[in-house]
């Protein structure tokens, strides 16, 4: 079984939702060229995560529909590469702008929907409306199906986000992001990938996109290997700050024997201890009340 390409378009944006598209096809078929299986976009392409240096009035209104032209090129193009693509976008949606991936499989199907969970909320993403759940949808691929589900950029701060992926199945998770990726955020990525047994591809953007640093990075979520005595590194791919394509190769079938094997994610937990965890009145969130949303 040969390995899962996946591409991580770490490219920084243009400057109107046109060029944006016609740069980001640009990519996917480059990525197509190196045999890609799965492209991935960083957060919110559709306008380059455009949101912190306009008026909220102004970067809101560049909301584009879920099934408009922009996202349907992309879903074209992934049947036509026979190629999954992972498109990110600032979503047009009732009550206000959300946050979402959109992913295509290699037959142009639109495979899943995914609205940032955790929006945060102590900046400019407070007009945006937070997605309800997360989603886990099988892939089909030149490798065979994969489960994939997603989470996006803040959502990674929260374990609860990477936990309940892997409760629904998900052998992979793609993460679009748009910050500066340093040591400690790397670090939870590296946490939730060896805690699952997960894959977890995060594309971000390139140091000359404001406020980010390239970065991109795959964890295989294998720690342990049956030769080995001493563990791995999880990392099979860390991006510099340089734009371009970033490409890993995910061996599947490695992933699935040692979660089979391994003590971590779903083998030994507890779940009738941590009501905690969701008993908002017993441990209410320490947050500013100036910064609290009615619906957490």
């Amino acid at each position: 079984m040969r390995r899962l390409k996946i591409a991580l378009l770490q490219i920084t944006p243009c400057g109107t939702l046109q060029e944006n598209q016609e740069k980001g096809l640009e990519y996917c078929r480059k990525a197509g060229e190196l045999g890609a299986d799965i492209v991935l976009f960083p957060e919110m392409w559709s306008n380059g995560y455009h949101i912190y240096d306009s008026p909220v009035e102004r970067w809101t209104s560049e909301a584009i529909p879920v099934d408009g032209e922009f996202i349907n090129s992309f879903g074209a193009l992934a049947k036509e590469l026979h190629m999954a693509i992972g498109i990110t976008l600032l979503e047009r949606y009732r009550g206000g702008p959300r946050n979402s991936l959109v992913l295509f499989d290699r037959w142009g199907e639109h495979r899943l929907t995914y609205s940032k969970v955790h929006t945060c909320d102590f900046g400019a993403e407070r007009a945006l409306t937070p997605g309800e759940d997360f989603r886990v949808t099988t892939l089909d691929t030149a490798c065979g199906e994969v489960n994939v589900g997603a989470m996006i950029c803040y959502d990674r701060e929260f374990p609860e986000s990477t936990r309940i992926l892997m409760l629904k199945g998900a052998e992979l998770i793609l993460v679009p992001n748009a910050c500066p990726m340093e040591l400690n955020r790397l670090s939870q990525l590296r946490a939730r990938a060896f805690e699952n047994m997960v894959a977890i591809a995060t594309c971000n953007y390139p140091g000359s996109v404001p406020d980010c640093n390239g970065g991109s990075s795959v964890f295989d979520g294998v720690a342990y290997l049956p030769d080995q005595t001493e563990s791995r590194d999880t990392c099979i791919l860390l991006a510099g700050a340089e734009e371009g394509i970033c490409l890993a190769q995910l061996d599947l079938e490695q992933l699935r024997k040692y979660r089979e094997a391994e003590v971590h994610g779903n083998a030994y937990r507890r779940p009738r201890k941590y009501g905690l965890l969701v008993n908002t009145e017993v441990a209410p969130p320490f947050i500013r009340e100036d910064r609290r949303r009615e619906d957490r």
